[in-house]
């Protein structure tokens, strides 16, 4: 398998580009803000073919440049239902701060809107795409249709890789308290979707150095006993 990344925009979200190998077609994984360059830089240099976009949520700094990606390339974008609606207006989920930010952008800020080609996922969902094959796990709590997506990987030791989105970091988890989140659903999430993850699975997340399931249930106080027992769920 080919994979790289580069991390994009103001909030350094990591993007990703897949394929079976240099010179195939590859599917981008969060195409965030300030993106477009650098993807398409990744793939003059490994001479790819986007055919599909997949968003792990519909956050602006996961979906910003979603529209020219898909255009430029004639691309799908996979989403989950519950985040389709942030395609065209991303700031309803963001907070206060970050849409005047956005609003001081030099020549405003951009319309937003679905690519032509926008294909839903859920639970469970297998895709197959670019000789790939991505299982959907939908972990609410970030946002309503946060998805992670896992994809096997037979090189070394990797029983498989999970894009995680802003779901779970490297010793932390996503932020609950933007519009649409929920602290009781990403406490279901981590408990049914993340800590039952094996241990040789490798976390690459939405921000920040990639990890291990091994490291994150060794380290991070959000997948630990005693976080996950003493909160209720829903």
């Amino acid at each position: 398998m080919f994979i790289a990344s580069f991390p994009a925009g103001p909030w350094q979200t990591n993007c990703y580009l897949l394929a079976t190998q240099p010179g195939a077609e590859c599917v981008v994984v969060d195409p965030g803000m300030d993106a477009v360059d650098g993807v398409a830089e990744l793939v003059r240099e490994h001479r790819l073919k986007p055919v599909a976009v997949m968003l792990t949520h519909g956050h602006l700094d996961h979906m910003f440049s979603v529209l020219p990606v898909c255009r430029s390339s004639d691309a799908a974008c996979w989403v989950h239902p519950e985040d389709r609606a942030l395609l065209s207006d991303p700031l309803r989920a963001m907070s206060a701060e970050t849409r005047a930010m956005m609003a001081q952008l030099a020549g405003g800020m951009p319309r937003f809107g679905e690519p032509d080609d926008v294909r839903e996922l859920v639970d469970g969902a297998q895709v197959d795409v670019a000789g790939l094959r991505f299982g959907a796990l939908h972990a609410p709590g970030h946002t309503p249709g946060s998805t992670m997506f896992r994809t096997a990987y037979d090189e070394g030791e990797v029983d498989s890789l999970v894009f995680s989105g802003d779901v779970l970091f490297a010793g932390s988890v996503g932020r609950t308290d933007l519009p649409g989140g929920s602290p009781l659903d990403m406490l279901n999430s981590l408990r049914s979707k993340v800590r039952p993850l094996p241990d040789d699975v490798v976390v690459l997340p939405g921000h920040g150095p990639q990890t291990t399931m091994a490291r994150e249930r060794a380290t991070n106080p959000y997948l630990s006993d005693d976080y996950l027992a003493t909160r209720p769920a829903r």
